[in-house]
């Protein structure tokens, strides 16, 4: 990765269309020295929207083939709330393999980790970083890289909504202690961590984390830490 995590934010901050979202992609792609990222999002009433850097030949063949119904990746994404790295997949099927097989032959890269992103209502997004290489290489990328990586997907996810929106939401105002708490949770900090430092227990963080997404409307803690760097609430 040739960027800090702060370097990948501010290239999403200013973005303030889906065309302009569409653009950074690519930027943060270089930054994050891999071949591809894909973000895809289903709102509530079914409409779509896509930020990828893939083929332009493979998405229409993936498009016109339908093989969003059958691909192994989406498939598995829905059945959970976690990253999903591609090697856990089931590619047992002739069909799996195939499609993996075609994607690859089209500049797609046989690894990947694809973050599935949930909101109110049915909405479902997806946040895929793809990459070509041996599977050595790519455990210690993702191993690495990971946190980062969730974190980022929840704030492309967040400026998606507000730009379709079309006005930012109003910033919600954290104490000094819940700012400091979703701060150090964005600096790589664990739980145990960020309580050691602000020297409470891991029993009242909770307390700060919990108050800090209520007022943020997130989802979950990472949500909130997205919500949190994208309003300029807390630095890192």
């Amino acid at each position: 990765m040739k960027g800090r995590l702060d370097d990948l934010i501010e290239i999403i901050r200013p973005v303030a269309s889906l065309d302009e979202l569409s653009q950074s992609i690519a930027r943060l792609r270089d930054l994050l020295d891999i071949d591809h990222i894909v973000y895809h999002a289903v709102n509530a009433s079914g409409g779509q929207f896509a930020a990828l850097t893939y083929p332009d030949p493979w998405v229409t063949e993936y498009l016109d083939r339908g093989y969003q119904r059958t691909d192994p990746v989406v498939r598995g994404c829905m059945q959970t709330f976690h990253p999903v790295d591609w090697k856990t997949l089931d590619w047992s099927s002739r069909g799996a393999r195939d499609f993996l097989g075609e994607a690859m032959a089209a500049g797609v890269g046989n690894q990947g980790v694809s973050v599935p992103i949930r909101g109110p209502g049915g909405q479902f997004a997806l946040f895929t970083a793809n990459h070509r290489c041996d599977d050595d290489t790519w455990a210690r990328y993702s191993g690495t890289h990971l946190s980062r990586l969730i974190l980022l997907a929840h704030f492309v996810h967040q400026k998606a909504l507000e730009v379709q929106a079309g006005a930012p939401p109003p910033l919600a105002r954290l104490s000094p202690r819940e700012t400091d708490a979703l701060t150090l949770l964005a600096r790589g900090k664990s739980r145990a961590q960020a309580a050691d430092e602000l020297v409470i227990s891991e029993h009242t963080l909770r307390v700060y984390i919990e108050a800090a997404r209520d007022k943020l409307g997130a989802l979950n803690t990472t949500h909130a830490v997205a919500c949190a760097l994208h309003g300029g609430l807390i630095v890192i």
